[in-house]
């Protein structure tokens, strides 16, 4: 089959190695330039320099909008389109374009956790295991019929970081197996259970700012989410903001104000935590590590020498 790809990041690099390996001919790769902004500076693999080393033609687009890329797609010829990652919504005009239209690979278990992030609110929201979907694009965004589906759990300890390196794992496999059905002629996809489908925003910093009144069990899961090299979840201490590196939820429970630096536990310090802390019957936060304003790594016990005083949402 004639492929052309779309795609951006490490997840359209692996997508593209994938499609260079297939034995199937690509024939042109549209990716996005390079951004600066904070969450697009991870997992960078370059697409554009992937397909310059193999003679693929690429064109850089921040949106699938002109006039050009359209020429140059019909110019193209394609069987087929495959998508990973790319960031904004595909034309009809462009993914009906193929004679086998367009497959798109999404690192979540689809119907849920449509859209953007889909590894970080999985994890913040407790969910047992993660994955990565192909499915056949349509009007709806993350929303056609499934060709291809694979899981791994997510184990207690695991980290946004830990289930990036799974997931991105699957993606040469499930393109490739993808491929080979669509190129057999098969066509009988299972359409997604839109009773079950959820679609989440792309993350910024005001999303990792932890806000005590979350139970102690899900701050806990942010700070896990929000893994190096991801921006890490944060708060306010004495008026300078403070990364957590790493937490744990108590092995007590502690009564008072959400937000207090409390008490020792193990090897870390507790913050109360919990809308209902004040009722006396909620685990708190137990801090272990972290990064102070200057770049430091530190022990919570070196940070929090005396107890008292409120990690704060704001300085």
């Amino acid at each position: 089959m004639r492929i052309v790809m779309f795609g951006y990041q490490t997840w359209g690099h692996r997508t593209l190695s994938a499609l260079l390996d297939s034995g199937h001919e690509v024939v042109l790769v549209v990716t996005h330039p390079r951004s600066e902004h904070v969450y697009e500076r991870i997992w960078n693999d370059s697409v554009a320099d992937l397909a310059a080393a193999h003679g693929v033609p690429v064109l850089l687009r921040n949106r699938p909008d002109d006039e050009e890329l359209m020429v140059r797609l019909k110019e193209a010829d394609p069987d087929l389109i495959v998508a990973n990652n790319w960031r904004t919504w595909i034309p009809p005009e462009i993914f009906t374009l193929p004679r086998h239209g367009t497959l798109n690979v999404h690192d979540s278990l689809l119907p849920a956790y449509a859209g953007f992030s889909p590894l970080i609110w999985a994890l913040i929201n407790g969910e047992k295991e993660v994955g990565v979907t192909a499915h056949m694009m349509d009007e709806d965004l993350d929303a056609g019929d499934i060709v291809l589906q694979r899981a791994v759990p997510v184990g207690p300890e695991d980290t946004a970081t830990d289930l990036f390196h799974r997931t991105v794992d699957l993606i040469a496999p499930i393109v490739t197996e993808s491929l080979a059905l669509i190129a057999s002629g098969r066509t009988d996809w299972t359409p997604q259970d839109r009773s079950r489908a959820s679609f989440f925003h792309k993350r910024a910093i005001e999303d990792s700012e932890i806000d005590w009144t979350w139970p102690a069990e899900d701050i806990a899961r942010l700070v896990r989410a929000q893994s190096d090299p991801y921006p890490n979840a944060f708060t306010h201490y004495n008026g300078a903001r403070l990364r957590v590196l790493k937490a744990s939820v108590s092995t007590g429970r502690y009564g008072g104000t959400p937000g207090r630096v409390f008490i020792r536990e193990g090897d870390g310090v507790v913050i109360v935590a919990g809308a209902e802390a004040r009722k006396g019957r909620s685990h708190g936060l137990v801090i272990e590590r972290v990064r102070t304003e200057d770049g430091a790594d530190l022990p919570a016990t070196e940070v929090f020498r005396t107890m008292g005083g409120y990690l704060t949402r704001r300085p």
